[in-house]
C-alpha cells in the first residue's frame, strides 16, 4: 500500500519524458553549441578585419550568444519533455520550489545577465574597474562575465554581483578613451617647462587621438612625507587596445625630455634641493 503512491508518482515522472525525444534534445543541446562556436568566431574574424566595429562585432556576437543558448535550451526541453495541464500545475508547486531552492544563485546570475545586456552598464570590449580589478570585458555569458586584466590574468565574475556593487566603465563602448598619466618633479623645478614637455609627449604619439581633446595640469602634492609636483596629463587612445603601448610611449619621450632638459624628481635622498646631485647622499 505504502509503495503504490511512489510507484504512481514514477509512473507520472516517466509519461512526462519523451524517450525518443531524450536524443532528439542532446543533438539540439550539441547543434546549439556549435552554432555560438560558428557566429562568435565569424564575428570575432569579422572585428580582427575590420578594426573600427570590431566593439559592435563584440556586443552583437555577446547578444547572439545568448539568443542562441535560451532558444536551444528551449527546444531541448520541449522535444525532450512532454508537458500536460496536470504535469505543469504539478511541478509548479514542487519543482518550481526545489529547483528555485537548488538554483537560486543561478537563476539570479542568468537574470543579471539579461539586465546587463538591455541596461548595458558596460559591453565586450569595455574597459571597467570592479572590486578592486581593472580590465577588458571580453565576454558576458548567462552566468558570468570575463575580465581581462593588464597582466593577461582572466577574472570570472558572477552576473548577479554586478546589480548591486559599483562598476566603472572608461569608454562605454567607444573605441576611444582617456587615459590619465601623473609624473612627479620637484618643487623647485620650472613647472611651466616640465608641463610644456608633458604636452609635447602626450601629443606627439601616435597612438594619441587628438580630435576629442586633450589637458595637461599641473599642481602641488604630497606624496610619502615630501611636496612634490605632479604634472598630470590627459589624452585619449585611439582604440583601447593600445593604452598600454601609449602609456609606455608617453612615459619614455617625457623620461627622455626631463633628462635632456634637466628636469628633476622630488629632491628626495639622492640629490640636494637645488636640484644638483649628491654623490654623498646617493651612496
Amino acid at each position: 500500500m505504502d509503495g503504490m503512491p511512489t510507484d504512481a508518482g514514477a509512473a507520472n515522472v516517466l509519461d512526462t519524458i519523451r524517450v525518443g525525444g531524450v536524443l532528439t534534445g542532446f543533438i539540439i543541446l550539441v547543434g546549439t553549441w556549435f552554432a555560438v562556436r560558428i557566429v562568435t568566431g565569424t564575428l570575432e574574424r569579422l572585428g580582427e578585419r575590420f578594426a573600427a566595429k570590431r566593439l559592435v562585432l563584440a556586443q552583437i556576437a555577446t547578444l547572439s550568444r545568448f539568443v542562441i543558448y535560451l532558444l536551444g535550451l528551449t527546444i531541448a526541453i520541449g522535444a525532450s519533455i512532454q508537458l500536460s495541464k496536470e504535469v505543469v500545475l504539478a511541478l509548479t508547486g514542487t519543482a518550481a520550489v526545489t529547483v528555485g531552492f537548488a538554483l537560486k544563485d543561478l537563476a539570479a546570475s542568468v537574470l543579471a545577465g539579461i539586465t546587463i545586456i538591455i541596461d548595458r552598464p558596460f559591453q565586450v570590449g569595455d574597459r571597467v574597474t570592479f572590486a578592486g580589478h581593472y580590465g577588458e570585458i571580453t565576454q558576458i555569458g548567462l552566468r558570468s562575465v570575463r575580465l581581462v586584466t593588464p597582466d593577461d590574468n582572466v577574472i570570472t565574475i558572477p552576473n548577479n554581483k554586478f546589480l548591486t556593487e559599483v562598476v566603472s566603465s572608461g569608454n562605454l563602448g567607444a573605441l576611444d578613451m582617456l587615459v590619465e598619466q601623473d609624473f612627479y618633479i620637484g618643487v623647485d623645478q620650472d613647472p611651466a617647462l616640465a608641463k610644456r614637455l608633458v604636452a609635447e609627449a602626450s601629443t606627439s604619439t601616435r597612438y594619441a587621438y587628438l580630435k576629442k581633446g586633450w589637458s595637461v595640469g599641473i599642481n602641488q602634492v604630497m606624496i610619502d612625507n615630501y611636496y612634490a609636483l605632479r604634472v598630470r596629463s590627459n589624452v585619449y587612445v585611439l582604440d583601447v587596445m593600445y593604452e598600454s603601448a601609449l602609456k609606455t610611449d608617453v612615459t619614455e619621450r617625457v623620461m627622455a625630455a626631463f633628462r635632456e632638459h634637466g628636469i628633476h624628481p622630488p629632491a628626495v635622498l639622492h640629490r640636494h634641493v637645488d636640484g644638483g646631485y649628491s654623490p654623498a647622499n646617493a651612496s
